[in-house]
């Protein structure tokens, strides 16, 4: 908790200072209030005073409660504002922290988990910053205060306090004891229902395939009626909280008159006012002691789950990225040339290897193709070029460099990443292919319309109400999968980069449409090195080279005319999608 405070900036630590101080004003006029009082009632009690003094003594009580009303007011502004600048502090080194993140520790801490993080963690060191600025800072002060204001007042009324005070900070310690497990199960059953919402709304269409609308539902409702349960029992226990207190408000009043009637029945007359001066405000400091208590027991309320939920963002904000940036080399003239030396991987916490020993070299200009069965490591392999996995052992380089000798920006800028599943951002179609100019502002309209006319998506485009500045939905929800294809490629074409790596990237294409995006792509690529996985032969049946994988295993390297004739492997995929007579006219 106090780790994740440290995150204030310098202006919320001079704004915290402020209302400190201002706290110590609302204090100090509410503590003088009873004093006040206190002299009323000597005047009123004893003969020969004006009613002016007594007025006199009434507008100063009002002035305090004035103060103390303006000082509030300020107080809890400048308290909304320190606690919204926090959380948005926060957010923004989540955001950046998880943007750092790799695949390897976005599995780790899940999507759904991170949204939660992001949000409802953050609100709740949101709420206690805003509160605590309120409640946590003058609750002691006033407490301490008032204490000390009472202590020569009467011994049994002080020790009658004393065991209010005893009582309700047990029953505190208690509740946290019982409540404060609970609270980190919350935050997890919280990132899980998140999880299958998520599961629910990206599924939808297999859900309602399949009439599985049920089966969703009762798990949406396990998963809620948890939560719900372990939300009713912390609710309730906390309910027990404010009866309490407010018992014990009242029976220290009760006790307070009381005792005061029985000291004032066997006090001297001459004693008798002071005493009966002394009950009234020693009545009043009592309640403001039992006040500050309450305050701290709202806290106390609300710090166990803060106190979650800061672990859970300090747990982000403290993980270690394993893909670092590189130191940055000076580059060499070298262009599109990628090497892989004896590269083996294996995942994470995996036992055995994925990708067994592999080495090949692809120069500008040239293409290469990886083909296999399901498994078989492609993807994988092609993945270790933009590091978003390291390998385990060996060497990847890229312009006879080490991709891990790099700054992660600069390989990234040198790659145009075309993923197996088409990722489309909310926004125009503009956007979305313009989304990787190589960092530059902007992309000029004649650049944008070849890219796009050279992944053939100008027809469908043209055609979408508004053009180039057609809305695209978030997720792409709003056109075909092999319109998003194309629009992918485009916006890697549009990047203009020195590799192209191609995931599978055609497999929602037609045959035709296939065919003349690579015959396009090839001229418009000629001086950029191509990475292909593909299922299909038709698609990498004119690649300059063609390794072939088997269980993590390279298994043949040639051309297509070559692996025919060496490479069992290959030769079983060919003829599994095409005869031999258009094997051979290929």
């Amino acid at each position: 908790m106090f780790k994740l405070l440290k995150k204030l900036r310098k202006k919320d630590v001079v704004l915290m200072l402020v209302c400190l101080l201002l706290i110590f004003l609302q204090v100090f006029l509410e503590l003088k209030m009873p004093d006040y009082m206190s002299s009323i009632t000597r005047l009123v009690q004893t003969e020969g005073n004006k009613m002016s003094d007594i007025i006199e003594q009434g507008i100063y009580m009002l002035l305090c409660a004035g103060g103390s009303l303006l000082s509030a007011i300020v107080v809890g502004y400048i308290a909304s504002i320190v606690a919204s600048s926090y959380s948005r502090t926060l957010r923004g080194l989540i955001f950046h922290k998880v943007q750092e993140f790799n695949t390897e520790e976005i599995k780790k801490f899940q999507t759904s988990s991170l949204i939660t993080r992001t949000t409802n963690d953050v609100t709740q060191m949101e709420m206690l910053i805003g509160l605590g600025l309120q409640m946590m800072i003058k609750a002691p002060i006033m407490a301490v205060w008032a204490i000390f204001k009472i202590l020569d007042k009467g011994l049994e009324w002080s020790m009658l306090t004393a065991g209010c005070v005893v009582f309700l900070l047990t029953t505190v310690g208690i509740l946290m004891l019982i409540v404060l497990p609970r609270f980190a199960k919350i935050q997890k059953l919280i990132d899980k229902i998140n999880g299958v919402t998520s599961e629910n709304l990206s599924g939808i269409r297999v859900i309602r395939a399949f009439n599985a609308e049920e089966f969703q539902k009762n798990r949406f409702e396990d998963v809620n009626n948890e939560l719900t349960s372990m939300q009713l029992f912390n609710q309730r226990a906390f309910a027990i909280m404010m009866p309490l207190m407010m018992i014990v408000m009242q029976g220290l009043t009760l006790g307070i008159y009381f005792i005061g009637a029985f000291l004032i029945e066997n006090a001297m007359m001459s004693e008798k006012i002071t005493l009966f001066s002394n009950m009234v405000v020693f009545s009043s400091y009592g309640m403001q002691v039992i006040a500050s208590f309450l305050m701290l027991a709202m806290i106390f309320m609300m710090w166990p789950r803060a106190s979650i939920s800061a672990k859970r963002i300090n747990e982000v904000l403290d993980e270690e990225v394993k893909i670092k940036d590189g130191q940055g080399l000076k580059l060499n003239n070298r262009k599109g040339v990628v090497e892989f030396k004896n590269v083996s991987f294996k995942y994470p916490d995996a036992d055995e290897y994925l990708l067994k020993d592999i080495s090949f070299q692809v120069n500008q200009g040239e293409t290469i193709a990886f083909i296999g069965s399901t498994g078989s490591g492609k993807s994988t392999l092609i993945n270790l070029v933009p590091r978003f996995y390291d390998v385990t052992d060996g060497e990847v380089l890229v312009d006879g460099i080490n991709v891990k000798d790099y700054k992660l920006k600069e390989l990234h800028n040198k790659i145009g990443y075309i993923p197996q599943k088409a990722v489309m951002f909310t926004g125009t179609v503009r956007d979305n292919v313009a989304y990787g100019y190589n960092g530059k502002k902007h992309i000029s309209e004649e650049k944008l319309e070849e890219a796009i006319k050279i992944a053939q998506a100008s027809e469908f485009v043209e055609k979408m109400d508004g053009g180039y500045g057609a809305h695209i939905a978030r997720g792409g929800t709003n056109i075909s999968g092999g319109q998003k294809q194309r629009l992918s490629i485009a916006r890697a074409i549009a990047k203009n980069p020195e590799i192209y790596i191609f995931d599978d990237s055609f497999s929602a294409l037609d045959y035709k449409t296939d065919s003349s995006l690579r015959r396009d792509l090839k001229k418009y690529t000629k001086n950029a090195t191509s990475l292909i996985v593909a299922q299909r032969i038709g698609t990498i049946i004119n690649a300059d080279k063609i390794v072939v994988l088997d269980h993590g295993e390279c298994v043949g390297i040639g051309t297509h005319k070559e692996l025919l004739k060496t490479c069992k492997v290959y030769k079983e995929i060919a003829l599994s999608q095409l005869s031999e007579e258009e094997l051979e006219n290929a």
